[in-house]
């Protein structure tokens, strides 16, 4: 059980003090302290391992199977002795321009929080030093760590958001670059690109956008467990989601116009190779026709004794081909 509990510590006051290493123990003592609280983080535990804590802390077995199969969309539950969020941190690998989301699970109640994480994507231990450091918040109790997490990692998500600007601004770049001037010359590989970045952004919105709802429910009145003077704080957490869901909605509008845009290029860089193949095949058909009728070898043609007839036939297929060759270039056709 050791290696599942990340950290575990009882803050009394707003500040955080010395209490027993078992967690059942702990817990006894926060309730006896009155204002007092047991915060304990987990990650990734089994099965086993969490029946040990969710039994101490009364958590309702419907929140633990959540927390344990950690395929959950973001959203806030209320039971009888805990209230139960779900969030979802966004990881951004600026190497292959990837965004993934993680799972974290937090559980608020009677003197306690659990966090329960899982993947890498959120580790918690700048949030706790970042909350020591701010005593008056603490003191608001479990309310002020799901307040702290739930900022933390929004503001993470305005972070991705500008990852995902820069990236996309390189990429409109280089599909609205001139094809002589380093653009790309690889369609297929340019619209993989575009529809793996419209990947990226639907990753993003199956994090943030769900989150809306809880939050707004948080900011507002008469949630169990959650302090009363909280709510300016869940305003604050709530109108920056709502920044970062605006922005990723509008990467992904622009997303859409840049495909569209790169698919009526492709669609007119086709009809320029049209066109260059109609006048090339127009031209190749003159001297083919004419070659073609004086090759039958009949007897009766005009000029065919003619000693000029060669060169005078070839003179008019070349003549004929330097006529069409000059109409198409003037057309734009070559």
């Amino acid at each position: 059980m050791p290696a599942v509990i990340v950290d575990c510590a009882i803050y009394r006051d707003g500040r955080r003090t010395d209490g027993p290493e078992d967690f059942s123990d702990a817990l006894a003592e926060a309730r006896r302290g009155g204002e007092a609280f047991l915060w304990i983080g987990l990650h990734e535990p089994t099965e086993k391992e969490f029946d040990l804590v969710s039994s101490e802390f009364g958590l309702h077995p419907l929140a633990v199977e959540d927390a344990l199969s950690a395929h959950q969309r973001p959203k806030l539950e209320v039971y009888d002795d805990s209230l139960f969020v779900v969030l979802k941190p966004v990881v951004y690998e600026p190497e292959s321009d990837t965004v993934s989301a993680d799972e974290l699970m937090v559980f608020i109640g009677d003197s306690f929080v659990v966090t329960v994480r899982h993947g890498e994507g959120a580790p918690l231990a700048a949030v706790r030093r970042r909350l020591e450091a701010e005593p008056q918040v603490l003191r608001q109790g479990p309310t002020a760590v799901l307040y702290a997490v739930s900022d933390a990692i929004v503001d993470h998500y305005i972070d991705v958001a500008g990852e995902l600007q820069v990236d996309l601004e390189e990429l409109e770049t280089e599909v609205f670059a001139p094809s002589g001037s380093g653009g790309s010359g690889n369609s297929q590989t340019t619209a993989g690109r575009i529809y793996t970045f419209k990947r990226q952004v639907l990753e993003f919105r199956r994090a943030a956008n769900p989150l809306a709802a809880p939050m707004a429910r948080l900011a507002g009145a008469g949630v169990p467990f959650v302090h009363d003077e909280s709510q300016p704080f869940f305003r604050d957490v709530s109108d920056h989601l709502t920044r970062a869901t605006e922005q990723v909605e509008g990467l992904d509008r622009l997303l859409s116009d840049i495909l569209s845009a790169h698919l009526a290029q492709m669609g007119v860089r086709q009809n320029d190779d049209m066109r260059k193949i109609s006048a090339w095949a127009a031209m190749a058909a003159v001297p083919t026709m004419v070659a073609g009728i004086y090759g039958m070898n009949f007897d009766h043609m005009p000029e065919l004794h003619w000693v000029w007839t060669y060169p005078a036939v070839i003179a008019l297929m070349g003549g004929l081909v330097f006529f069409l060759y000059r109409m198409f270039k003037r057309r734009g056709w070559l």
